[in-house]
């Protein structure tokens, strides 16, 4: 009960406008250029969220922080349609700054073509950026890494057309 107490206080302490702050406009419009850059490589779709603070809900579950984050990734996976791409190949770049915390979530096009531990990996690599609140590393470094596998498993042939089937600049909450 106390950890879950904490944990709402944790997250109502950061103000709305946490996200702005960590992702400012030129942050947001140098995020957006390297999705649209990589996007033209590949099929593939990337998706950045950046979210201050969970909802209510989420925080008053018994699991723990690993398994919430995750959760939540899922559910914003599937609410911003990263599922929903031509080739099943959407990544979503997801990142909770109340506990610094990030996940990558792939739809199944792009997850049977990497080995399992292959975005455990990913994370654990970028999480050093977030935890030091570098945040911009830690998310050029996440598109950079994508962005790699996309055009290992997905590149565009020479003439071949790509519609971009999601927005490219981040969200932030």
């Amino acid at each position: 009960m106390w950890t879950r107490l904490i944990r709402v206080f944790k997250h109502r302490w950061q103000s709305d406008s946490a996200a702005q702050r960590a992702v400012p406009p030129a942050l947001l419009q140098k995020l957006a250029s390297q999705v649209a850059h990589s996007e033209a490589g590949h099929s593939g779709e990337i998706r950045i969220y950046v979210e201050a603070s969970l909802p209510l809900s989420y925080l008053w579950q018994p699991a723990n922080m690993a398994h919430i984050t995750h959760e939540r990734a899922l559910a914003l996976f599937g609410k911003l349609r990263v599922w929903d791409t031509a080739q099943n190949n959407g990544v979503l770049i997801y990142l909770l700054l109340a506990e610094r915390r990030m996940e990558i979530v792939a739809d199944r096009g792009l997850n049977e073509r990497v080995a399992p531990g292959t975005w455990p990996r990913l994370v654990k690599s970028m999480s050093t950026a977030f935890k030091a609140g570098d945040f911009e590393g830690g998310l050029t470094q996440a598109v950079q890494e994508v962005s790699a596998l996309l055009q290992h498993h997905f590149a565009l042939q020479s003439g071949q057309g790509n519609p971009n089937e999601l927005p490219d600049t981040p969200l932030l909450n």
